[in-house]
């Protein structure tokens, strides 16, 4: 054998022993970085489960929170191998207090040591984990624990995202958001971002555990526009559904609104998804003054008469239409279930109530006649022209009777409880965008009741909420919801690092007693 002959083979041979040294030393060199930090872990005492978004402060007021397995890495110079103070508080959540009133604990923080708290949930709904963002499971990896998602730092360069749609397309879960944030300019993605993932049970995580996403990321590697268009101005999407066309093919479709702020449209429409692409493009335009679209989070019904209809609650599934290629790309032939004569439009000093003989007020299916938002209904209400008891859409606080102003949410069938069911938004309540409440009617039009709250917040948004069907699990008994947590119309001058803008999951147990009612 030849001189170099020889030192091939004993570099082929030495080639495994060389990737096992190194893997060693890998481990070994994150075992030491994870022995640097004191590891707390903030668990829910009902469930043991680690709980996010859980504040511990320091004395002297340095703020760290747990990522979504309740974990903080604390390795503070200065603050190491002493005993620590460390306040902890968390939105609809509740820690011990002390014998003087003070909500927190003392801790001696030596490295590679830990500790482990528990908190006391008063939310009914459980918060499971954050969906978007950088650094979902950051103290987890810093302290050498497990992670359940593929990406758990950073996944299509997202910061930030804001307000989710949801549906199952051609056998995958698509996911699309509004506004999204990048990590070199203030600047980011203002004309939709998407992603997939597999269903559970067909190769995707159990929703319990967390959301495995596949960004749509551009040639820079971040969430790419998912509805390009040339016009200035963001592109935000609603009322998203899936359909077969004329011609029997499952095609995907939503409204847009092409935004000249957070209040005015420039133009609006429908778009069609496009699987070679990946992107939406323009159907159609539709009227800045139609009184009736696509919007929300559609669910489908089928009436006693064999009817299927998409029915889009806003925020009361009060709009509808027939659930076909033909009428869900026909706005004129869109329904709404209101007081108001046929054709009338909303007039607080005068309304048109649409009445019956015996002078009885009517709510029924009419087309070109827009529904009465939450606000108008409590003017009339208010002014006399329409008594609570005769509106099918009049929510109360199951525990007070307080009136609630529903600003968004969804609406599904859930087989356990054989209702229909809301996760509904409550808009100026004791947040201003962040009071989370569950209700159930027969029908999807009513009547909507009483309602009890599941999450709250002190002083921080959750808003645009929505339960993701596709997650029930027992037959319905367990629903999962998701909202945007952000500060942004609360007051709030502190935005929460890494949680800012972004989604936060959360799971609803409906044998909870507290539901019955």
């Amino acid at each position: 054998m030849s001189d170099s002959s020889l030192s091939s083979a004993i570099g082929l041979a030495a080639a495994p022993l060389l990737l096992l040294v190194s893997a060693c030393c890998a481990a070994a060199a994150a075992s030491a970085t994870a022995n640097a930090y004191f590891v707390i872990e903030v668990i829910d005492d009902q469930t043991g489960r680690g709980v996010p978004l859980v504040e511990l402060k320091t004395t002297n007021h340095i703020c760290y929170y747990t990522d979504s397995n309740g974990i903080v890495a604390f390795n503070e110079p200065g603050m190491m191998d002493r005993k620590v103070w460390f306040y902890v508080s968390s939105h609809g959540y509740e820690f011990p207090a002390d014998a003087l009133g003070f909500r927190g604990v003392t801790l001696e923080t030596k490295p590679g040591g830990s500790a482990t708290l528990k908190i006391r949930r008063i939310n009914i709904a459980e918060r499971l984990y954050r969906v978007t963002g950088q650094g979902i499971y950051r103290d987890s990896v810093l302290a050498g624990r497990k992670t359940p998602i593929r990406q758990p730092l950073l996944n299509g360069g997202v910061f930030g995202q804001d307000s989710v749609l949801a549906t199952v397309y051609r056998g995958r879960i698509y996911w699309f958001w509004g506004d999204t944030n990048r990590a070199w300019h203030p600047l980011g993605n203002f004309h939709t971002s998407g992603a997939t993932s597999l269903l559970p049970g067909k190769g995707g995580l159990d929703p319990s555990v967390g959301v495995d996403l596949e960004y749509f990321v551009d040639e820079e590697g971040f969430s790419k526009k998912m509805a390009p268009m040339t016009e200035p101005g963001p592109v935000w999407l609603g009322g998203l559904l899936v359909v077969n066309d004329n011609s029997g093919n499952e095609r995907m479709l939503a409204h847009f609104s092409r935004m000249k702020n957070l209040g005015e449209r420039l133009e609006r429409g429908l778009m069609i998804y496009n699987d070679q692409t990946n992107t939406f493009q323009k159907l159609k335009n539709i009227d800045l003054d139609a009184p009736l679209a696509p919007d929300g989070h559609p669910f489908q019904v089928t009436t006693d008469a064999g009817q299927r209809y998409f029915y889009f609650p806003q925020p009361y599934p009060n709009v509808r239409v027939l659930a076909d290629w033909d009428h869900v790309t026909d706005v004129s032939t869109y329904e709404g279930y209101t007081c108001l004569e046929q054709g009338a439009r909303y007039d607080k000093d005068s309304p048109k109530l649409d009445r019956d003989k015996q002078g009885r007020l009517v709510f029924s299916w009419k087309k070109d006649t827009p529904p009465l938002t939450p606000t108008q209904l409590a003017e009339l209400i208010e002014s006399g022209s329409l008594r609570r008891e005769d509106c099918p859409m009049r929510l109360t606080d199951v525990e007070t009777g307080k009136p609630i102003l529903l600003h968004g949410g969804s609406v599904y069938w859930n087989e356990f409880r054989k209702r229909w069911i809301m996760i509904g938004l409550e808009a100026r309540g004791t947040s201003v965008l962040g009071e989370i409440w569950f209700a159930d009617a027969p029908a999807p039009e009513g009547p909507w009741t009483r309602a009890r709250k599941i999450v709250t917040h002190d002083r921080q948004d959750f808003y645009n909420p929505t339960q993701h069907p596709f997650f029930d699990q027992q037959g319905g008994r367990f629903i999962y919801f998701e909202g945007t947590y952000t500060n942004s119309f609360s007051g709030n001058p502190i935005q929460t690092p890494r949680y800012e803008y972004n989604q936060i999951m959360y799971r609803l147990d409906l044998a909870d007693p507290r539901l019955n009612f």
